[in-house]
């Protein structure tokens, strides 16, 4: 009878763990470039919502679509995908 929402899905990498209980994540896509034909990398910010996970600048992340926390944050950090290498 009741049918779960299929949330929407996005992979980005976190810039920025400076807040508390959120983090920013950048995500990138690319598209064709509409006369040249090359493809061009766009870049956009989205500000995540984390309690038990605590992922670190640089990890690559999943975010999940949730309902508006407050004017910007309407993401969720779902699970880290890959932990950023510390080299030196």
């Amino acid at each position: 009878m009741t049918q779960k929402r299929k949330r929407q899905l996005l992979i980005g990498e976190v810039v920025s763990t400076k807040m508390e209980k959120t983090v920013n994540v950048r995500v990138t896509r690319q598209i064709a470039h509409p006369l040249y034909h090359k493809r061009v990398k766009r870049f956009k910010n989205y500000l995540a919502h984390v309690e038990s996970i605590k992922p670190s600048d640089g990890d690559i992340v999943t975010i999940s679509s949730i309902r508006p926390m407050s004017k910007r944050k309407r993401w969720q950090v779902s699970k880290i995908l890959r932990k950023a290498k510390k080299i030196g």
